[in-house]
């Protein structure tokens, strides 16, 4: 009877083990630090949860009904902004990946990172000093002829400082690491995908229709979701463009326009003081739960497409 011994585990070096275990304390870093940020959120959080108007001056009658327009805010800006930079995003990248010649894709490349650098107080800067000037002519000609539609109905704001002209700053903020993600995504499409669909007879935009955009999908589905976060916790650039009163509406083009969670924490902070600092932590705790849940939401989204992963 022949005995059989169980294979000897390889015996790591010096410079293994210390690789390995480092690695590990990184990973469980960011495990600590999400659970430490959770835990101060959720233990300064939670006076403000039972704070009236009485003990906190920032509340009109309890936390919720102040919350409630901030998160609808937030959402709503940020979504605006996803539905204007995710097309362009993509149409930038399949024409950097697919369609320009080699040395002005490379530049194009470039400019793209290059702009994912500029700091959110430019953008603010740049969404007061340009955008919001030149788009007020446009906003009169979309309530004087699409006026019919609620979200262009009202009294176009003189300043132009409106939720879609948060949106649109946003929109450019979000579209340099959109762009770059699905332009490397679209670069790993199988190149033996790409001619085999040109091979039987297909045009350029339908082997991107056939072959690219099924394999990318994952990819572009994770930039959407990376750019959705961005936009829900930027700060500045909404602080400075938005002119905020609180309340709830869809319309686009009035000087009448939710706040968002952000950008009225960087607002109301400095002068809070007393129960208004817990009522600040607290948006801030909604506002976490929000960001988490729309990146589980991409993760759950991104494992439901794993037929159209590399391995494919």
């Amino acid at each position: 009877m022949t005995v059989t011994s169980a294979p000897a585990k390889p015996v790591l070096s010096l410079g293994d083990r210390v690789f390995s275990r480092s690695a590990v304390f990184a990973g469980s870093m960011i495990l600590v630090t999400l659970a430490a940020v959770a835990i101060f959120l959720i233990v300064q959080s939670i006076p403000a949860f039972v704070a009236t108007d009485e003990s906190a001056s920032l509340l009109t009658s309890n936390f919720w009904s102040y919350v409630g327009p901030l998160v609808f805010g937030t959402v709503w800006a940020a979504a605006l902004a996803l539905l204007i930079a995710l097309p362009l995003a993509i149409g930038i990248a399949l024409f950097i990946s697919h369609y320009a010649p080699r040395q002005l894709a490379q530049v194009l490349g470039y400019i793209v990172d290059l702009l994912a650098a500029v700091p959110s107080v430019v953008f603010g800067l740049w969404g007061i000093g340009v955008l919001a000037p030149a788009a007020r002519p446009v906003f009169e000609w979309l309530n004087t002829y699409l006026g019919w539609i609620p979200l262009f109905s009202g009294t176009v704001s003189g300043t132009g400082r409106t939720i879609l002209t948060a949106a649109l700053v946003l929109a450019v903020m979000i579209l340099p690491i959109m762009t770059a993600i699905c332009r490397e995504v679209f670069l790993q499409a199988p190149v033996l995908h790409e001619e085999a669909a040109l091979a039987l007879g297909a045009t350029r935009w339908e082997m991107i229709r056939m072959a690219v955009l099924p394999f990318g999908r994952p990819g572009i589905i994770s930039a959407a979701m990376l750019g959705l976060g961005r936009a829900l916790g930027e700060t500045m650039a909404v602080a400075m463009v938005l002119s905020a009163t609180g309340l709830v509406t869809f319309k686009l083009l009035t000087s009448e326009n939710p706040s968002t969670i952000a950008a009225n924490i960087a607002l109301s902070f400095p002068e809070a003081y007393g129960e208004n600092v817990n009522v600040l932590i607290a948006t801030g705790l909604i506002l976490f739960v929000v960001t988490f849940l729309v990146n589980a939401l991409a993760r759950w989204i991104v494992s439901r497409r794993a037929e159209f992963s590399a391995a494919n």
